[in-house]
């Protein structure tokens, strides 16, 4: 075979989940050889339609083309929860509708003991059921303040915070299903992936979402859930069955998983190599893997909000950060001078922590800071490193607002 029609087969095979060893830099070398592939065919699993299939009131959502950005202001007063009419939702395509009763979840590959296995939802019903609440909250969160108030080019959808939230997450532990489907002691990772449409770029199609997991975290605390805040998963949030990686960057949690593969030896996607790395000044070439997110907080309530002056205010809002729950919430009023510590509220030690500061402002424009630090001792600093897909921002965010 000829060196073009060989590395477009190599292309394909990597597009396609099934290449070993291959990396974003073979990725880029593979592009300028072929200069550009036709588009592969697109998975008929689903149909699509959308990009998002539920209401998106201007009071709820910022919209971003196939993303909807929550309002941190639909925040206030609405329990531990975020509500499902609420909650984010990124989708790489657009949402497809599935039929439950059809569906069919296929696990395959040389980690496990034997051939395909395959479950239907009652199946994983019959599994024992764990309810969990677990943040969800894409890597790129908060990638508008590296240019507003960083003054730093960044590419990507330009999240303010909103693109995050908790659910009560139920249903079945992936390491249960694994387990059941005959997983060898030689496993390395296993990869889910959604039943979306293919994620199309730059004339390539890259196949459907997916991104590899080690086989340590698969087992640990993983879940195939199937209700969200006690209700059928929505078809935006994955109906019927999706990936929950706790403390992990949104895009581990695979929705509409309609396969996954358990490999013998690492395995790659763009969504590993080509996307969701660390790129940029201080960097490798190749990017720096990461898998988990950060610390941050957030007000519960729009920039540019309106107080009135002279009147006693409760400013409430919530943090959260990967590596713990949080110890502390610092609150500025005016610039970041002087810090006085919130009072937290609700549930200690979980997901997030709700928190809240008594304010009596005098008229006129001031800035609003919170700074959290967890029990392991992160601190949210005043400046997040730049990397130019702006993934991870941890830094304060400076929130004006207004009294009058």
């Amino acid at each position: 075979m000829d060196e073009v029609g060989y590395d477009e087969r190599r292309l394909r095979q990597w597009t396609a989940g099934q290449a070993r060893g291959f990396s974003r830099r073979d990725f880029l070398a593979l592009s300028a050889v072929l200069g550009g592939v036709a588009a592969l065919p697109a998975s008929a699993a689903a149909a699509a339609v959308g990009p998002i299939v539920k209401p998106l009131p201007p009071e709820l959502f910022t919209v971003f083309g196939t993303n909807a950005e929550m309002r941190w202001s639909a925040l206030r007063d609405q329990g531990f929860h975020v509500p499902i009419d609420r909650f984010f939702v990124r989708n790489h395509t657009s949402t497809p509708i599935i039929d439950g009763a059809a569906w069919r979840l296929e696990i395959f590959g040389a980690g496990l003991r034997g051939g395909p296995v395959t479950f239907g939802l009652d199946d994983l019903k019959r599994f024992p059921a764990e309810s969990h609440s677990v943040a969800v909250e894409c890597a790129g969160n908060g990638r508008s303040y590296y240019t507003k108030q960083q003054g730093q080019t960044v590419s990507g959808t330009a999240w303010g915070l909103g693109a995050v939230g908790v659910a009560r997450w139920r249903g079945v532990r992936l390491g249960h299903v694994l387990r059941r489907a005959g997983l060898a002691p030689h496993a390395v990772d296993v990869q889910p992936e959604g039943l979306d449409p293919h994620y199309v770029t730059g004339g390539v199609d890259l196949g459907p979402v997916r991104r590899p997991l080690p086989i340590g975290k698969a087992l640990d605390d993983v879940l195939l859930a199937y209700e969200m805040n006690g209700e059928p998963l929505p078809a935006d949030h994955g109906y019927p069955v999706r990936v929950i990686v706790p403390h992990w960057i949104g895009i581990a949690s695979i929705k509409w998983v309609g396969r996954i593969e358990v490999s013998a030896e690492p395995l790659f996607s763009p969504w590993n190599t080509q996307f969701y790395r660390l790129f940029g000044e201080g960097y490798p070439a190749e990017g720096q893997p990461f898998d988990r997110q950060v610390i941050k907080s957030a007000f519960e309530l729009d920039p540019g909000a309106t107080f009135p002056a002279g009147v006693r205010s409760t400013l409430r809002g919530r943090s959260w950060s990967a590596s713990g729950p949080i110890r502390r919430v610092e609150v500025s009023t005016d610039g970041g001078t002087t810090w006085r510590r919130a009072r937290p509220f609700g549930p200690v030690g979980g997901a997030w922590q709700r928190w809240e500061l008594d304010w009596k402002p005098a008229a006129g424009s001031h800035e609003l800071l919170a700074r959290a630090t967890d029990v392991r001792g992160n601190t949210q600093p005043d400046v997040a490193r730049h990397n130019t897909l702006g993934y991870l921002f941890d830094a304060v965010v400076r929130v004006p607002v207004t009294a009058a």
